[in-house]
């Protein structure tokens, strides 16, 4: 059994036009989402063998507050520019080439990407995934290789406002 969970960065700041989007910062909110998400996540029994994010520095910031909550130092977070402004199949071709070794995976960026991502894996629609939502895919493989659409299923899917008015 293979699981991939797709992690929207929190909510980032836009406090600072001269930044580059790479380079926006999460907000109070984001700061608030990401670390209670990740708690909320392990809480729930996840362990993942890999981190992998989109190098933006909103996505890395989430990444590691998920890896401190996981008990993993930070600086195994795998970052992997091609998350960044990605298309849906680049993300399912990074899936595909993963270590084989790990059956957990949470992978961090950026929306419309993770939103069309969960809808490829369930027939019921999300409007949207908001950010820090986290959309857990299992597929009952071996290979990594053998994750698609066909294969991998929408188990789960949490947002902060499940939890925050």
């Amino acid at each position: 059994m293979k699981k991939v969970f797709f992690i929207r960065h929190a909510k980032s700041s836009w406090d600072d036009f001269s930044l580059k989007d790479i380079d926006r910062p999460l907000n109070k909110r984001g700061l608030r989402d990401a670390p209670f998400m990740a708690t909320m996540l392990v809480g729930k029994g996840v362990k993942p063998d890999a981190i992998v994010s989109s190098p933006a520095n909103r996505a890395y910031t989430t990444a590691t507050y998920f890896a401190k909550a996981a008990d993993i130092d930070k600086q195994a977070i795998i970052k992997n520019i091609d998350i960044y402004e990605a298309m849906s199949i680049t993300v399912k071709e990074i899936i595909n080439n993963l270590n084989n070794d790990w059956d957990t995976v949470l992978i961090f960026g950026h929306n419309p990407t993770f939103t069309s991502l969960a809808n490829s894996y369930h027939e019921d629609y999300i409007p949207n995934v908001p950010t820090c939502g986290i959309v857990e895919v299992e597929a009952d493989i071996e290979d990594w290789k053998d994750f698609n659409d066909d294969t991998g299923k929408r188990k789960n899917f949490y947002f902060p406002k499940q939890y925050f008015d």
